[in-house]
């Protein structure tokens, strides 16, 4: 089964690299972008009969920060 972890920093938590990606894009000349918030994806091939209480806690426990960033599981299958 193919899954995808979409990580992303919650709100409030300062992001240094969507700050360089928005000034960047300022710089460029591209108007209109308020602002830019960079996460990341984690594609996985899991065994089809993974739990999804054994998904979460791959997040919860290597993946993901949770103390600083939300998770979202999407299966793709």
């Amino acid at each position: 089964m193919k899954v995808r972890v979409l990580v992303s920093l919650k709100p409030g938590v300062l992001d240094p690299q969507g700050r360089a990606v928005h000034h960047a894009l300022e710089g460029l000349g591209f108007s209109g972008v308020e602002s830019a918030r960079i996460g990341r994806t984690i594609d996985l091939d899991v065994a089809d009969d993974t739990t999804d209480e054994a998904l979460t806690e791959m997040c919860e426990k290597l993946l993901a920060n949770t103390v600083i960033e939300n998770y979202r599981i999407e299966k793709l299958d």
